[in-house]
């Protein structure tokens, strides 16, 4: 039975990719029922890993037997009724109460879960190293190919903004082609997420092509780099060019230190050739643009505003109640908001400024620099929505992901949960990632077995994944990621329980 539940597991990881294709969550596919499809069948598919697993009576044995698990399950469910009585009753600005559901909510907290589960899982069946291999290899080939071959064929959705790319990369030289038009994501929905998981795999995949070099792994290394490149996510760039110094890095140490790796010097020099050709087309990439651009920005929204200040002062000055006040405001911010550089996303949808126009008012008073500084904003419009409902339980249980999600996903992981699911439930649904991780490294440092150039390879691929979702967001809370860094996690465990070692 163990055997057919690790196969059902496989593929389950593998199809991930799919999963997560653009139009599953937009158009028509997207509203064929309340949730999407992709949701739909991962909740099924895990429930019946969960029946199969189950329903030998040596499982639910060795679960009655470990209390710490217990524990932690007790905590959950009873956090997860108290966040639900929690954010059910709320006061905000915004009339429909930013479509909280509570249907969406529970569906949330389950896909929250899921992950922790084929974690757990993936650790007590203990896959082997060549079913690992073989997963990581897939899933590195399925991501980069898709987003390589799209953007050869100009065929890929644009990483920013909506709709198809409009040139290839060999247009990226011409410098006539604006970054939004060129960065690639393929078929998928988050780039973000993506750039996250191709920052994972790299580790991994470098591990491969050191240890066991050959032009199948070297093919393989070379299509991921190329996908990180044109993906054109400052995440997925600076993850290429660092990542790879610092797997070299580990893979020197292991071979001149802990003596455990052999020094394979075409695998070197390939890896080293691919850094250097990431070098040379940087300053071409998208990301690099972007950059440009954004600063460009930065010093025109440090423009001159003496006459949008001065009229700006000078209406507030003629309003004699709160009423006419607000009514100039929003006249005001209607028209002048491209003057303050303010993202016309976060002014008319995420925190409109027809519910609290004196927030915005708030926000132009702020340097320009700061105006242009997306989580800044996201941050801020957070903070207003939680001080208007005035509940200090919001820090504990959080405002819901609903509510936080129809506002804006802040790009800023384990902060962004703190919003929605409160400390606790940040702790106990982001938290084990982290808990693994301090957990693996001390098992690293504590004995010898655990010190060999796999493990290592897995801690910075984990490391990786980790630091992306802080710094970049939109990580944690997608099943795509969140599942291949729960088996990647699990596998690292498992490979711990195998040398019969806890910390």
């Amino acid at each position: 039975m163990n055997a057919k539940i690790k196969n059902i597991i496989f593929y389950f990881i593998l199809l991930q990719p799919f999963l997560d294709f653009y139009w599953f969550y937009n158009g028509k596919l997207a509203d064929i029922l309340p949730f999407t499809l992709p949701t739909i069948f991962r909740i099924l598919a895990c429930g019946v890993i969960f029946l199969m697993f189950y329903s030998q009576k040596s499982n639910w044995q060795k679960l009655g037997k470990n209390k710490w698990l217990i524990v932690y399950l007790c905590l959950l469910i009873a956090y997860c009724l108290a966040h639900l009585i929690h954010v059910k009753t709320f006061t905000s600005v915004n009339p429909n109460d930013y479509n909280y559901s509570t249907t969406s909510e529970i569906f949330y907290l389950i896909r929250m879960f899921l992950p922790l589960f084929v974690l757990y899982l993936t650790k007590e069946l203990s896959f082997t190293k060549e079913s690992f291999k073989g997963l990581i290899q897939l899933l590195s080939l399925i991501f980069s190919a898709t987003i390589v071959l799209s953007n050869l064929f100009v065929i890929s959705l644009r990483s920013y903004g909506d709709g198809f790319i409009s040139a290839n990369i060999f247009s990226w030289f011409s410098g006539k082609i604006g970054y939004s038009h060129l960065a690639s994501k393929g078929f998928f929905n988050f780039s973000n997420m993506i750039s996250a998981v191709l920052f994972m795999l790299l580790p991994l995949i470098i591990y491969y092509l050191l240890s066991e070099f050959d032009w199948k792994i070297l093919l393989t290394t070379t299509i991921q780099a190329l996908a990180m490149v044109e993906i054109g996510t400052k995440v997925a760039l600076a993850g290429l060019i660092g990542g790879i110094i610092i797997c070299l890095i580990v893979y020197l140490l292991h071979v001149f230190l802990f003596k455990d790796a052999k020094l394979n010097k075409k695998a070197i020099l390939a890896l080293v050739a691919i850094e250097v050709g990431g070098l040379a087309i940087t300053p071409f990439t998208p990301a690099i643009q972007r950059y440009r651009y954004e600063n460009y920005l930065a010093q025109l929204s440090d423009h001159n505003l003496k006459a949008e200040n001065a009229q700006l002062e000078k209406g507030l000055a003629k309003a004699s109640t709160k009423k006419e006040k607000d009514e100039f405001l929003k006249g005001f911010i209607r028209k002048n908001y491209k003057a303050y550089a303010l993202n016309p996303k976060f002014v008319f949808k995420s925190y409109s400024y027809q519910y609290d126009p004196e927030f915005w008012l708030g926000i132009m008073k702020e340097p320009g620099d700061l105006r242009l500084q997306n989580r800044h904003l996201e941050i801020a419009m957070l903070n207003q929505v939680r001080a208007t409902n005035n509940n200090r339980l919001d820090k504990v249980l959080g405002i819901s992901y609903t509510r936080e999600s129809n506002i804006f996903n802040l790009e800023r992981d384990f902060l962004s949960q703190v919003y929605s699911l409160g400390w606790l439930g940040m702790l106990l649904f982001v938290g084990p990632y982290l808990a693994i991780l301090l957990y693996a490294i001390i098992n690293w440092l504590a004995r010898k077995e655990n010190r060999n150039f796999l493990t290592s390879s897995l801690l910075v691929a984990i490391s990786f994944m980790l630091a992306a979702a802080f710094f970049s967001g939109n990580v944690m809370d997608f099943l795509t990621s969140s599942f291949i860094l729960a088996f990647v996690s699990g596998y690292l465990l498992s490979l711990f329980k195998k040398n019969k070692f806890t910390a």
